[in-house]
């Protein structure tokens, strides 16, 4: 998983139109924290796609202007456009997780 410390990495990224799976977390989030365990797994099962965390807190105006208010939460950008989210205050399953992008792998 890609850990950006910088936005202009994250906008370099997204130049490269290629399939990119945003997750945004905190260390202080248990959510986030009962999810990363899985989060490898996850990404192993969507290999085409890049998978990017980024700190919420640290890429706050990257989170207000992409409307991030719950972690974790997940953006897929692709071609350099969003084409998903999962983006709540709630507990995610690695369940839910996966079929979140396996019905965007079937638009």
């Amino acid at each position: 998983m890609r850990k950006p410390t910088r936005l202009e990495e994250v906008a370099d990224l997204i130049e490269t139109g290629q399939r990119l799976v945003f997750v945004f977390m905190t260390s202080w989030c248990p959510d986030c924290h009962f999810i990363a365990p899985y989060l490898p797994e996850i990404e192993a099962r969507f290999g085409t796609a890049t998978f990017v965390e980024l700190d919420r807190d640290a890429f706050m105006p990257l989170a207000k202007e992409w409307d991030i208010f719950g972690i974790p939460s997940f953006v897929v950008i692709d071609n350099g456009r969003e084409v998903g989210r999962l983006v709540n205050k709630l507990r995610k399953t690695k369940e839910e997780i996966i079929r979140f992008l396996e019905g965007l792998e079937e638009k």
